[in-house]
């Protein structure tokens, strides 16, 4: 009874003094050293920086997108050029961000008849507010229920018709064929304007107007491929039917359409059967203009 545990402590000891820079639960993890922002700073809701589903890139991406201003590049060649990752994984960021809502991409004609993408980053994805009026229609969106319950035929949708072209007044067979060269070719300049035979036959009556307006090939080839969207094209022929529509020129004067009017045909040289005299005429005359007169006959 009396033999003593020498290693026993001889009385309770008390818990050391609490360290301000571990954690109570761990012993670790991180602290936060904050300074109030007052100039350059962006608030960021903590439901996408803590999202379980997004990736580290896509909430990276998104904190990115909404600290930009106003209409800064937003695109994915923008975005490659500024960050190290490639296209395709700020690609699979960007439709994260999109299946979650903190992005939406529009597509939206501008009043000269050019189609851009809008980007819209938003930090409340569950509180859309209304576009803004920029003078551009916009496709309303359906709602969830038409995009999912309606019933969709097998294979692929029909495609909607495209805008009606100008028409030429002239059918003429050379005129189409050079309007329908000029198609064919405007994938030298831009691959993404490769045309199905379809689309050419529509789009060359167009073509063939603008011609007749006294249109170089040159000029009718550069209005409708300046300013194309950097984004790949959905339905080229559309965009291009557009511009044929809306950018129509106006008829060129007058004298102008006189001047570019064809020479009158050239009648072969021939002998005039009453006085032997050459002339020129259809082979249906065979009689010099004097001896055909009345005074002559006389």
């Amino acid at each position: 009874m009396g033999t003593q545990n020498p290693s026993a402590p001889t009385r309770a000891q008390s818990a050391p003094a609490a360290d301000p820079t571990r954690s109570r639960r761990h012993g670790g993890g991180i602290i936060h050293e904050n300074t109030r922002h007052t100039t350059r700073f962006v608030v960021i809701g903590n439901h996408l920086v803590q999202h379980k589903e997004l990736s580290l890139l896509a909430i990276g991406l998104s904190c990115h997108l909404q600290s930009l201003p106003t209409g800064a590049g937003a695109d994915i060649k923008s975005l490659t050029a500024r960050f190290p990752e490639g296209p395709t994984r700020i690609a699979a960021a960007l439709r994260e961000l999109e299946a979650h809502g903190y992005l939406r991409r529009e597509r939206v004609r501008t009043p000269t008849g050019r189609i851009i993408t809008r980007t819209v980053s938003c930090n409340q994805p569950k509180h859309r507010r209304e576009p803004a009026d920029t003078g551009c229609p916009e496709r309303p969106e359906r709602p969830a229920t038409e995009r999912t319950n309606r019933p969709h035929p097998r294979g692929t949708r029909p495609r909607k018709a495209l805008l009606a072209v100008p028409q030429p007044s002239s059918k003429a067979p050379a005129l189409l064929q050079q309007a329908t060269d000029l198609l064919t070719t405007l994938r030298r300049h831009d691959p993404r304007l490769l045309l199905s035979a379809t689309d050419t036959a529509h789009l060359a009556p167009g073509v063939a107007a603008w011609l007749e307006r006294n249109v170089t090939s040159t000029a009718v080839r550069e209005a409708l491929t300046a300013g194309l969207p950097d984004e790949p094209l959905r339905r080229p022929a559309a965009l291009l039917a557009h511009r044929l529509a809306d950018q129509l020129p106006p008829p060129a004067p007058l004298r102008a359409r006189a001047s570019a009017a064809p020479p009158p045909p050239r009648h072969p040289l021939r002998n005039c059967d009453g006085c032997d005299r050459g002339f020129r005429a259809p082979e249906a005359e065979d009689r010099c203009r004097d001896c055909r007169s009345p005074s002559h006959t006389r």
